[in-house]
């Protein structure tokens, strides 16, 4: 079959790709960046350098294809995160329509059933709902938790200042998934193309709370005591722009670290757990936060 993957060689995006390659299927990668064609190329894939901004793109680069996977990619640029978000949304479903694709799996949250108040993942609320829209086309949005490499920005955190913590709540559980685990997934409902109309699937990998994610990166780190600290949003969103984030997505991050604490971002989840979760623990992930702190 033919698919297509946006997302560029992305920590969810390329082990997708490769898993469609090994299995012997014709695959497009979309990239902003012309540099990464040899890459894509040196994983049997196809590239196609373009923007998602640009729908005659989209349109021409779909279409033929059996499926598509859409995600949005980051822009921390962007002037309003959430506008940008959705309108990238906007743009894959007019090129949809334009190109004739019936299958889409695409990447959104856990917490995208909240219109406001989740930071970039109410951006994602709209990309669904525009999706959503299409007639004729059958739609799985994959809702992941949130992503253990989210973690590594606590990296130096817990090297200079011998905590790590977020405003999550006071020994708030979290939801967590692996990259991978998505990857699978997501190659796993491309394939099959068994799901019809519009549905949503949730992917996690484990569930941990605030302390045990602690206990578990400190232990990777040779700092067993390592302590969760809750912030407070005033504090969590000064830090982030003492760390050079821009205003707008610090404001963003910080939204959505209080749909997690108010637990509005999992209830839809919570209704919803799916049976079996993905095969990467967190302490799987531990080594590479490790790696990432011993740098910092």
């Amino acid at each position: 079959m033919k698919f297509v993957v946006t997302g560029s060689l992305g920590n969810i995006s390329k082990p997708l790709a490769e898993r469609l390659v090994a299995a012997g299927h014709t695959v497009t990668v979309v990239s902003s960046n012309a540099k990464k064609i040899a890459q894509i190329q040196a994983l049997g894939a196809r590239p196609a350098i373009g923007s998602v901004e640009d729908v005659e793109f989209l349109t021409k680069t779909f279409s033929g294809a059996h499926a598509v996977y859409t995600m949005v990619p980051p822009h921390f640029g962007a002037a309003d995160w959430k506008k940008y978000i959705a309108g990238i949304g906007a743009n894959y479903a007019a090129a949809i329509q334009a190109s004739g694709v019936k299958n889409v799996v695409n990447l959104s949250s856990m917490g995208a059933h909240m219109a406001e108040g989740c930071g970039p993942v109410s951006g994602l609320f709209f990309v669904e709902k525009a999706l959503n829209a299409l007639e004729g086309v059958n739609v799985k949005h994959l809702r992941p938790g949130f992503f253990y490499p989210n973690f590594l920005g606590n990296a130096g955190m817990a090297k200079h200042m011998g905590i790590i913590g977020g405003n999550y709540g006071e020994g708030a559980s979290l939801v967590l998934v692996h990259p991978n685990d998505i990857a699978e997934v997501a190659a796993e409902e491309l394939q099959k193309l068994t799901f019809e109309g519009k549905s949503i699937r949730y992917i996690v990998s484990d569930e941990k709370t605030t302390d045990e994610v602690a206990a578990i990166l400190g232990k990777a780190i040779g700092k067993p005591e390592l302590p969760w600290v809750n912030f407070k949003d005033e504090d969590t969103l000064a830090g982030l722009l003492q760390a050079g984030i821009p205003e707008e997505i610090a404001k963003n991050y910080t939204e959505m670290g209080r749909a997690m604490r108010s637990g509005e971002m999992d209830s839809d989840y919570l209704k919803n757990k799916p049976a079996v979760f993905g095969k990467t623990k967190f302490e799987a992930f531990a080594p590479v936060f490790a790696a990432v702190y011993a740098q910092a």
